[in-house]
C-alpha cells in the first residue's frame, strides 16, 4: 500500500497539537484528553463531524452528574463504575448519542481518579471538552473541493458508454465482435465511486441537501442497468438484417453526441419514427428472421427507456469552478 498523507491526517495532527497546547495554556488538568477529543471528532465530512461533536459533548456533560450521583452517593470503587455504566450507556443510546460513550468514559475516569466532585473539577472537565471538540470543528471547516474529481468521473464514464455503444454498433453491422467488455466492469466501479464521492460532497455542505452530480450519476446508474440488459439481447442476434443496420446508425449517432447538450427528446422522436418504419416493412419470412427482428424491437424499446431516463434529468449546471471544463448535459 502506498504511503500517503491526506487532508484528514494533516487536520488531525494539527488540531490535536493545538487542542493540547490550548488546554495546557489554560492550566487545565488532564489537558492531553483535549487532544483525544479532537482526534475522535475529526470526521470525513463536515456534517458527520458536527453530529459526532454534539454526541460527544452531550455524553461528556451528562457523565459529570452521573459520576457525582454514583461516586458520591455510593463510593469511589471499580464496581461502582460498572454499576453506573449499566445506567449511563442505555441513557446515552436513548438520547442517540452513542458515539460519545467512549469519550464520556474518559471524563468518568478523570472524576474517579480525583476521588472527589467539586465545581472546579466540573469546570476543568468542561474546559477540556470544549477545547477538544471546538478545535476539531474549527479545523474540519476546511474541506477540499471534489468538483474536479467528479468531473473526471463524468468524462471517464461517458467515454466508456461511448465505447460500449460503438461495440454494439459494430456487432449489429457485422455480426462479429472481439470486445473483451472491460468497460462494463470499469463503469460499474466508476459509478460506485462517483456516487459515494457525490454523497460525501453533500455531507460537506450544511445548507445543501442534494448534489447535482449525485443525481447525474444516479441517472447514469439507471441507464447502465439498461445497457447491461441490452448486451445479452444484442449477442443473441444471430445474423444481420436491414433493421439492425438502421438501429446501428441510430446508436452511432447517439454515441457521437454523448458529450453534447441534452437532446434526449430528439432521439426519442427518432426512435418513434423508426418503430413506425419497422411496422410498415415486409413481415419476416423465416422463424430466424422473426426472432432477430423481435430482439431488435426489444432493443429499441430498451433504448427508449434509456433516453426517457435522461430526459427527466435537468443536467449539470455550469459554475465558476467548472469554467475550465465544457458544460456537460449528456444524453
Amino acid at each position: 500500500m502506498k504511503f500517503r498523507i491526506g487532508y484528514r491526517t494533516i487536520k488531525t495532527a494539527v488540531g490535536t497539537a493545538i487542542a493540547i497546547l490550548l488546554a495546557q495554556q489554560f492550566g487545565l488538568q488532564n489537558f492531553a484528553s483535549a487532544g483525544i477529543l479532537t482526534i475522535l471528532c475529526i470526521q470525513v465530512t463536515k456534517r458527520r463531524s458536527l453530529r459526532t461533536a454534539w454526541d460527544r459533548f452531550l455524553a461528556c456533560v451528562l457523565a459529570m452528574p452521573f459520576s457525582a450521583l454514583f461516586f458520591e452517593g455510593i463510593s469511589y470503587h471499580p464496581i461502582v463504575i460498572g454499576i453506573m455504566l449499566f445506567f449511563f450507556i442505555p441513557t446515552i443510546v436513548m438520547l442517540k448519542a452513542k458515539d460519545g460513550i467512549v469519550t464520556s468514559s474518559v471524563i468518568i475516569l478523570h472524576i474517579y481518579m480525583a476521588k472527589k466532585v467539586t465545581m472546579d473539577i466540573f469546570l476543568n472537565e468542561l474546559g477540556v471538552i470544549t477545547i477538544g471538540i471546538g478545535v476539531a470543528l474549527l479545523v474540519n471547516l476546511y474541506m477540499p473541493s471534489v468538483d474536479r474529481k467528479l468531473l473526471d468521473y463524468v468524462s471517464e464514464l461517458e467515454e466508456n458508454f461511448k465505447i460500449i455503444f460503438c461495440e454494439i454498433v459494430n456487432y449489429l453491422r457485422t455480426g462479429e465482435g472481439r470486445w473483451a467488455g472491460k468497460e462494463i466492469t470499469v463503469s460499474a466501479q466508476l459509478l460506485d465511486e462517483a456516487i459515494a464521492l457525490a454523497l460525501q460532497d453533500v455531507e460537506n455542505h450544511f445548507l445543501r441537501d442534494e448534489n447535482m452530480y449525485f443525481h447525474y450519476f444516479k441517472m447514469r446508474e439507471k441507464q447502465f442497468a439498461i445497457i447491461e440488459r441490452i448486451l445479452p439481447l444484442v449477442t443473441s442476434i444471430t445474423h444481420t438484417v436491414k433493421q439492425g443496420h438502421m438501429i446501428a446508425d441510430f446508436l452511432e449517432e447517439l454515441s457521437d453526441n454523448i458529450h453534447s447538450r441534452n437532446t434526449a427528446h430528439i432521439y426519442i422522436e427518432k426512435l418513434r419514427e423508426m418503430k413506425k418504419i419497422f411496422q410498415e416493412m415486409e413481415l419476416p419470412q423465416t422463424r430466424e428472421e422473426f426472432e432477430v427482428r423481435a430482439a431488435l424491437l426489444q432493443l429499441v424499446n430498451e433504448m427508449n427507456d434509456y433516453l426517457i431516463i435522461k430526459s427527466t434529468f435537468k443536467g449539470l449546471k455550469s459554475s465558476s469552478k467548472m469554467n475550465e471544463h465544457k458544460k456537460i448535459e449528456a444524453n
